[in-house]
Order: C-alpha cells, then structure tokens, then sequence
C-alpha cells in the first residue's frame, strides 16, 4: 500500500506536466503564428505603398480622385480631368509629384488662390481659360508660366485680352547693317542707341520751336515781306527789275539755317535706316517711315522752288503754296510717337475706338441736321437774327452740342431759347455715350503697357520642389520600387521641405512652403 501512493502521486504529476507541456507548446504556436501574420502584413502593407506610389506616379491612383491644396484651400478634382492636358504641370503625373505631400496624400501648391479657380475652370472645360476680374495681368500671366499650361494657351489669352500679335522682325544677315539697324531702330538696346534717340529728340523739338518762333509778328512781317519783294522782283520785266536792288536770299535767315541742320540730321537717319533695313517693301508700308519722308519733303520742296526762280508763277499762287509746304511741317511732330509709349498708345486706343468714334459724328450729325432745321425756323420771325439759313445755323449747332458756346451766334426769342436748351441737353447724352468706351480702351492699353511693358522673357516664381531632373531627386523619381520613405532618416515629401522621424514622430526641418 505505500508503494501504491508514490506510484499514484507520479502519475497524477505525470498528467499534469503532459497539459502544462501542451499548454505551453500551443501558446508558442499562437506566438509564432501571430508574428508570422504581423510580418505578413507589414510585407503586404509595403507592397501596398509601393504599388500605390508607382500608381500615383503614374496617374492612376485607385481612387481617380486627386487633392490639391493651394495655400491652404483644397480643391479635389479627377485624375481623367488633368489628363486632358498631359503637357502641362498639373496633367504630367512625373511632374507634379513632385509637389505630392504622402501624409495627407495630396498636391501642396503655394501659389495664388484665386487664380487657381480659372487654371481648375481650364481643365474642367476642356481648354477655356478666362482671367479673374479682380487679378492683374502680370500676376494671372506668371501663374499660366508657372502652371506650364503651353505656348499655344498663352498666345490665345494675350489675343483674347487684346495683345498686340507679336511679329518676329527680321535682322539683316550683314554684321555691320545688323549693327547699325539696332542702333537706329531699337534705342534700347544699347547706350549708344538711347543717345541717338536723345539726339533725335532734341531735333525734333528745335525744329518744331522754329516752326512756331518764326510765325511771331516781329519775324513773319520780315519775312513775309522779303518773300513778297523776292516774287515781285521776278515778275518784273528785266529792264525794270534791273533798277531794283536785288532781293535777300531765304539762305541769310536764321531760321533756315537751323531747319536745314534739322533736316540733315532727319535726312542722315533716314537713309542709315533705309540702307540698313532688312525689307524696302516693308520698310515703306510702315506708317512711322511715311511720317518720317513727311517730315522732310516740304524742306526740300520749299529748296527747289528757292533755287528755280519760277518767273512764271504768280506771287499770290507761290505764296500760297509756300504756306500749305510749312502746314505739313507741323505734323513732324508726329515723328515723336517713335520714341513716347504715350503717344503709341493714344494712337492704339484710336485704332481700337474707330467704331465709337463712327457712332459719335454719326449723332453728332443728326443733332446738327436736326437742331439747325429747328432753330431756323424757330428764329424765323425774328428781325436782326443770326439764322439767315440751315447751312448757317449748322456752326451754331454744333457748337452748342458740344457745350463750347462760343456766343457768336444766339438765338433771341422765346422758342429758339427753347430749342437751344434741348439741343444742350441732346449734345452732352449724345457725347456721354460713346466716350466711356473710348476712355475704357484707353485705360486698359495705359495699365496693359504699364504692368507688361517690354515682357518678352517670363521668369515666373520657381518652387523648391522643381529641381533639376538630373539631381538626387530626379534619380528617385526614376526608381519605380521607391516612394517617398524615409532615408537616412528623412525625405523630401513637400516643396523639397525635408522630414525626419524623431522618436516616432514626424519633425519638419524647414517651412513647407514653396520657395519664390
């Protein structure tokens, strides 16, 4: 009996440890089969990332749906949508993953938000692109380089807001004719071109002060009265013009002497321009050149009639012509266009209101027709009146549609006071209609050259993601296995802004935003 109770306590310890044995070796089993399931997964999560970067760098997320923050405004829009303009930033998935930020799986761009409303209008409706009242041209304009929307799309917008189509202008293929054509034509481009525009200015300025100086009474009576002794001495008959004492030539007057420097010096530019020219044909169709043979016909016209003596003319006819020849000298002051934007843009805000400058005389013209039959007849009782007829009652009218009011011609009675008031009020509604048009037209060529002016290069804002392709970046981008994790302790997810991981969480080294 007491060998039975050892015997019997050992193999009720024997049973136990056989189920702690088993209990044991099946919690190692769960054990070894959680942890093979937590490598699984993490294996499967790795692939997961990798397979949805290669997507994302492809253009096809699984989503089909794409987050852009814009400085803090998020707008979410199809991938299918930007695809439609694969050349552009925004549809080339290799280039604007560059702006993707993985933690909130979305495109940070730090540009302007409400210019962002019209370049997401431009994809949403297929290639319209319309600018936001409210934004400047200069600014929407670096916001289309920026976006990389293509040359095509920015030479639709520049002619929807009016540019002018830009012309490549030919050079002549001769060095020296290609240096001097510069150097005449475009003063800015060098400090040599800026002091022969100088020069050419201060001419242009001399010569219109004498055209004004010599029409003072104490030099035209002079003058007037040699020209009228030089005709009368040439009328005469030989044997009487003998007895008279010769007449002073026009090459004595001060006057002539410095409109002849002045013409040298426009005469010298002219043919420097004219030789060095890439076209003659294009070089005569354009208007600056005709004004420019203008400016100095009438000297050499006035010369030849000086040098021929023409016995045959009569005074009063050579007189005359003489005076028309100095009228056109005035428009030389039109050669001053070439060198003041004002001027060029007054003369583009003419061009561009030909239509409200039509409509303007056209109801001028019916005021006038109008308001003189109405005033005839109104002033016809009238003994000592002004109105002796509608011909004579249109220089009223129109003075008085005008709101100028010279007070040369009145009307006297009751009703004609009557008609001249409606013909008041009718004159400043019939100008008020068209002039705001003209004014508007005018106003947006002024601020066109003003934030524009000369924008043949853009250099928009560059973010710090659009580094060169070459770089370290560029050579991730081109590892398909690789998505934007951390190595060697950090990555570059936003705008080049690097992260590193610090203790498990996420440390920003620099702002995250785009350096401009």
């Amino acid at each position: 009996m007491d060998s039975s109770g050892p015997r019997k306590d050992e193999s009720g310890g024997g049973g136990t440890d056989g189920e702690s044995g088993k209990l044991l070796k099946n919690h190692l089993d769960c054990e070894e089969k959680g942890e093979k399931e937590t490598k699984g997964n993490e294996r499967e999560e790795k692939k997961e990332g990798r397979r949805s970067g290669s997507l994302w760098r492809s253009g096809l997320a699984p989503s089909e749906r794409v987050a852009i923050n814009v400085s803090g405004m998020r707008y979410e829009t199809q991938l299918r949508t930007l695809a439609q303009f694969p050349d552009s930033l925004l549809g080339d998935p290799g280039r604007r993953s560059r702006y993707f930020d993985p933690l909130r799986n979305e495109l940070f761009l730090d540009r302007n938000r409400a210019c962002f409303d019209a370049i997401l209008y431009f994809y949403q409706s297929g290639g319209r692109l319309r600018r936001p009242a409210n934004i400047p041209l200069d600014i929407f304009m670096d916001e289309l380089m920026f976006y990389e929307l293509g040359e095509d799309v920015v030479s639709r917008f520049k002619a929807d807001e009016g540019f002018p189509k830009e012309e490549e202008t030919p050079l002549p293929s001769n060095e020296v004719q290609k240096h001097l054509w510069i150097l005449f034509e475009h003063p800015e481009s060098s400090s040599g071109a800026r002091i022969i525009a100088i020069v050419s200015v201060m001419v242009i300025v001399v010569s219109i002060l004498i055209f004004c100086l010599e029409t003072l009474p104490e030099f035209r009576n002079e003058k007037e009265t040699r020209e009228e002794y030089f005709y009368k001495y040439h009328s005469q008959a030989k044997n009487v013009s003998e007895n008279m004492p010769l007449p002073q030539s026009v090459f004595h007057d001060p006057f002539f002497l410095v409109e002849t420097i002045c013409i040298c010096w426009f005469s010298f530019e002219l043919f420097m321009r004219l030789a060095c020219c890439p076209s003659k044909v294009r070089f005569f169709k354009d208007v600056m050149n005709i004004i420019d043979f203008s400016a100095i016909l009438p000297y050499f016209v006035t010369l030849g009639t000086e040098l021929a003596k023409d016995n045959d003319a009569s005074p009063a006819t050579s007189l005359a012509i003489i005076r028309v020849i100095r009228l056109v000298r005035v428009f030389r002051i039109f050669k001053l266009s070439r060198h003041s934007k004002g001027l060029q843009i007054l003369g583009q805000t003419l061009r561009a209101s030909m239509r409200e400058l039509g409509l303007l005389i056209f109801f001028l013209f019916i005021g006038v027709i109008l308001f003189s039959s109405a005033i005839y007849f109104a002033e016809a009782d009238h003994a000592d009146t002004h109105f002796v007829s509608i011909p004579h009652a249109f220089w009223w009218a129109v003075v008085t549609m005008t709101t100028v009011g010279y007070g040369d011609m009145y009307p006297e009675t009751v009703w004609g006071k009557l008609v001249g008031s409606m013909c008041a009020i009718a004159g400043v509604l019939t100008i008020s209609l068209p002039v705001p048009v003209i004014v508007s037209n005018f106003s947006y060529f002024y601020h066109r050259e003003t934030e524009c002016v000369d924008r043949t290069e853009y250099n928009p804002a560059q973010g710090g993601a659009r580094e060169d392709e070459g770089g370290p970046r560029g050579r991730d981008m081109e590892d398909g296995d690789r998505d934007y994790f951390a190595v060697e302790g950090g990555c570059s997810p936003l705008n080049g802004a690097p992260l590193e991981f610090r203790g498990g969480e996420t440390g920003q080294t620099e702002p995250l935003v785009t350096q401009v």
